[in-house]
């Protein structure tokens, strides 16, 4: 599991992009990636998947 922080994400249109922590690399997320609720700079876990166009970010949670 990566470690990151959501950077943006926009819940009408269900996608936004999250930060992993250490590299500063940003990654797709989509709503259907999502575990948990998240909102903008919420600390999170999450695993990369091979998307349409790169990596996204999925089984995103709440970091605990």
């Amino acid at each position: 599991m990566k470690e990151g922080t959501v950077k943006f994400f926009n819940e009408a249109k269900g996608f936004g992009f999250v930060k992993e922590s250490g590299t500063e690399q940003e990654y797709f997320v989509h709503v259907s990636g999502l575990v948990d609720k998240v909102r903008e700079n919420d600390k999170i876990t999450f695993e990369l998947k091979e998307g349409k166009k790169g990596l996204n970010a999925v089984n995103v949670r709440l970091a605990k």
